[in-house]
């Protein structure tokens, strides 16, 4: 049977209706996502802002923030246009403040009274869901696109049962359930997210998740097996070519060895584990989501040459005592932009910010100060 131009059986008795049916069907741009940061530009911005957070004992720690997410954001193109980051300084350090100092008075009740440790561990049981999900809110409402910006709809409800109850029952199941209740973290997020009044739309596989723990935990295994049997046969040669009880310089040397061995042969091995399951979610995730009727996206990220940017990443700030962060992070941001592609539709240009929320500061810097931090690249 044949098809149009546009894989769509032949009319043969076209009517009005039809007729505009046609002229709508959607017709989609693709691009690479552009990512134009330097490591020497933000080596700059890092290091200032390292030594003024240290000179003024933390308070600048929001400008660097807001900094820090606005070079990134601002390098960042989709389809020609760039991201922006809306949050201001005060709005963070406000927030900050107050995050702290709810922070310190638990901290300080719980050494007057022991007994409120447990009190104060239960309680974080349940606020913890709250804090993730005015987390993720703020982060979205601060981040702009084509002057309209993202929004999150996730409730209380649902961050409680993905990221309370289902991983305590994955305990029960000696981890068994794990990879489902990362499938249902990661929906939980993507889905509830917003933009122009567009809900994104996310069709993940339970299956893919198993595939990518279950790939990563026996090359893991497997990498560890290979690098023990490597680390045996270095020491037995080392041990019949040094004496027992030789401090020579040789002997010395060989223990330089050994060590860079070993540092060596482990970060591949996390490399390679974390490499392997990022891309394959990852993959899987940008496949598996559309933003209802504006665009559609590609990740193409391959294992391999991920592993060997986040082993020389890793070895890279490790042997520069953390000198390098700036330009590694520039690298991988860099990288993962290169291979991913947006489809947007036209329909794009005329959106506009639907979104009335408000936004709490100091839930978002709540669960910055515990460390929780949620991406959605």
């Amino acid at each position: 049977m044949s098809t149009s131009e546009h894989g769509l059986p032949p009319i043969s008795a076209a009517t009005p209706e039809m007729t505009t049916q046609e002229v709508k069907t959607p017709s989609y741009r693709t691009s690479t996502v552009e990512f134009s940061g330097k490591g020497g530009e933000f080596f700059g911005i890092w290091i200032v802002n390292i030594l003024l957070t240290i000179v003024t004992l933390g308070i600048y720690s929001a400008w660097a923030k807001v900094r820090t997410q606005q070079y990134f954001f601002g390098h960042t193109k989709v389809d020609g246009h760039a991201f922006r980051y809306l949050a201001t300084p005060i709005q963070i350090l406000k927030g900050r403040l107050l995050a702290f100092a709810v922070i310190a008075v638990f901290s300080l009740l719980t050494q007057l009274i022991p007994v409120f440790a447990l009190v104060f561990a239960l309680a974080a049981i349940f606020v913890m869901p709250w804090l993730l999900v005015q987390g993720i809110k703020f982060n979205l409402r601060m981040t702009a696109y084509r002057n309209v910006r993202f929004g999150f709809h996730g409730t209380y409800g649902g961050a409680f049962l993905n990221f309370i109850v289902f991983p305590i029952i994955a305990v029960f199941t000696f981890y068994l359930l794990m990879p489902y209740v990362l499938k249902r973290m990661d929906k939980f997020v993507y889905e509830n997210v917003s933009f122009g009044g567009r809900k994104m739309q996310v069709n993940t596989i339970g299956g893919t998740y198993y595939e990518a723990v279950f790939k990563a935990f026996f090359a893991t295994l497997g990498a560890f097996i290979v690098f023990a049997i490597v680390l045996a046969i270095f020491a037995g040669i080392t041990g019949l070519a040094i004496p027992s009880g030789d401090v020579s310089a040789l002997g010395g040397v060989m223990a330089i060895v050994f060590g860079a061995v070993y540092i060596l042969g482990y970060v591949l091995v996390i490399a390679l584990s974390q490499a392997i399951y990022r891309a394959t979610i990852r993959n899987h995730v940008f496949a598996s989501s559309e933003l209802e009727g504006v665009a559609k996206f590609k990740s193409s990220v391959d294992v391999f040459d991920y592993c060997i940017l986040l082993a020389s990443n890793y070895l890279m700030i490790a042997f520069s005592l953390g000198l390098t962060y700036p330009v590694a992070k520039v690298r991988h941001a860099a990288y993962l932009a290169s291979l991913t592609e947006v489809s947007v539709n036209s329909e794009i240009d005329n959106l506009t910010d639907p979104l009335k929320q408000e936004s709490s500061t100091f839930l978002e810097e709540a669960a910055d100060l515990y460390d929780i931090d949620f991406s959605l690249t």
